[in-house]
This record gives C-alpha cells, structure tokens and sequence, in this order.
C-alpha cells in the first residue's frame, strides 16, 4: 500500500516546480507556502536527493530534480487516465490527449482533423507534437502517434492500423521543362537537376522507380539542391530548379493550380505506408478510443 503522504509529496513537487515557487503553487493547492515547502523538503529526505536549486528569486531544478519531474507527471497523468477509464458513466473524451504527427503531412493533413476534433469535445485538452523521428510512445507519454513509414517489426505493447500508401511521382515546374526539354525515359532523367529530400544525418536521397510487374527500385539520386523540408521541395521544384519526386498527397494543390506538371507516369511508384500507432494499455481510454475512430476513419493518404 502506498502511503497518502507520498503521493501528497509528489503532487506538491510537480506543482512547484510548474509554479516556480512555493507561494505560487500552495496558491495553486490551496495550502500555506509552509505546508508545501515541508512536503517537499520530506519528499528530497526520503529520496536523498536535491529536487531544486534554492535561491531568493525562484527556485530551479537540479538535474536529479527534472529527471523525477517527468517521472511524476506520466504518473500524475497516468493516475487520471485510470480514474477516466472506471468513470463508466463519463464517456465524453476529456482530458489531456498526446498525438504526435509527421511533420509537413501531420500539418497539412491530420491537424484539421485534429482541430475540428478538439471543438467537438471542449473537455479535450490535445498537446499535438509534430516530428518525423520515430519516438518511443510508452516513453513520452504519447497517447496516439500518426506514422509514415513504419518498423519492421512493432513493439509488443502497441497496437497499430494500416491507412494506406503514398503515391510517388516526379514533378517539374512548366517554365523548367520549357527549358530544358521534357524526360520520356528513365534514363533522361540523369540529365536533369534532381531537387532531392534528404538529411544531413540521415541516408542519401533515393527516387523510388516503378517496375513492370517487379518490386520497386530505389534509385539513388545526386541532387542539384537536397532539402530537408517536403514544403520547401514544392517551393524549389514550382520555382524551376529541377525535377522532383514527390507524394501526391504533398504536391497535389501545385499540381491542380498548374505550378506544377508530372513527368513520367508510369514511373510512379508506391511510396511509404501510413500507419496510426497507439500504447495498447491506452486504447481503452475514451479519449484515445474516440480519437483513433475519427482518424482511422477520416485520415486518408492519397
């Protein structure tokens, strides 16, 4: 059995250090800034550790102190998540949700979905990351994470759903093809500037090439200009600096508004797979439950 005390330490740690002093957080729980400064001083005795830096201004965390504060608020919320679940009667989603999403496709696609989610449950509170590293959801408290691309194999306490596959297609701008002639064959494609995606730290840019019949060939690419921004990709490419490979989904206004042409049709490939992924101990939450329907049934890559 745990007892209350320690759990009291707990909340009144996290509490000051989000306050940044002991007035402002026993305002915060309705205690003497007395009371809250013992529980905590209690709390640093049975730790036998330093939680923060003690000055006349404002008080800081050690680095002992920052590191038990995460720990102390996956707990805090995991606490509420628990509550949440046996509130049977309660099942409009409520509380805090973490949705982590890639960056330029969560932007432009899952964030509107996102967004009209979070009008239709006011008692949501969403905290929405976007990055394009795969992060360990157990981790960093992440309830549902938006993927493209995927492991080869999935963690054991995940679950996770299938939504479909990007489309690949090579794109120039109307004004570069004007000059420097239009590709009909793979191989042309060598004689023209490459705008490639890629990262500093990451593998060399690489064209996805379609195959009769065959599996898809990576084709590596020496670009002329290599960015690591998706959008900035379009940007260069409608801006006549060469020739791109880029997903429907990301070049499909520029394409439709004219800034924009495909080359080589029967070039385009199948591109990454788009995944929602979740930690199966959250998935009967109902604000974890609800969300997932509304994107497994909303969120589609094309």
């Amino acid at each position: 059995m745990i007892p209350s005390e320690r759990l009291k330490g707990i909340e009144a740690f996290v509490c000051t250090a989000d306050a940044g002093s002991f007035t402002a957080a026993a305002e915060r729980l309705n205690l003497s800034a007395s009371a809250v400064g013992k529980s905590v001083a209690r709390l640093e005795a049975r730790l036998n550790s330093r939680l923060f830096e003690r000055s006349t201004r404002r008080l800081a965390l050690t680095d002992a102190g920052r590191a038990f504060y995460g720990t102390c608020v996956r707990v805090l919320a995991e606490l509420q998540d628990a509550e949440a679940v046996l509130a049977a009667q309660r099942r409009e989603p409520s509380g805090r949700l973490r949705v982590d999403l890639p960056a330029t496709f969560g932007r432009l696609k899952a964030l509107p979905l996102l967004l009209r989610f979070a009008r239709q449950h006011p008692r949501l509170r969403p905290h929405i990351s976007f990055t394009d590293r795969f992060v360990d959801l157990a981790e960093e408290g992440i309830d549902v994470a938006v993927r493209i691309g995927g492991p080869d194999r999935w963690a054991p306490g995940l679950g996770h759903r299938y939504l479909g596959s990007e489309r690949m297609v090579f794109c120039a701008s109307p004004d570069y093809l004007a000059r420097r002639g239009e590709p009909r064959e793979a191989s042309d494609l060598l004689q023209h500037d490459a705008v490639a995606y890629g990262r500093a730290d990451g593998e060399p840019p690489a064209w996805r090439m379609a195959q009769d019949g065959g599996p898809v060939r990576l084709l590596p690419v020496e670009g002329a200009i290599v960015l690591d921004s998706a959008e900035a990709q379009v940007e260069a490419v409608a801006a006549g600096c060469g020739i791109a490979q880029l997903a429907t989904w990301l070049a499909a206004d520029a394409l439709r508004e004219g800034r924009l042409v495909e080359v080589l049709p029967r070039l385009a490939a199948e591109g990454l797979p788009l995944y929602l992924a979740w930690p199966l101990s959250r998935q009967l939450l109902p604000k974890v439950d609800a969300v997932l329907e509304m994107l497994g049934g909303s969120l589609r890559i094309d």
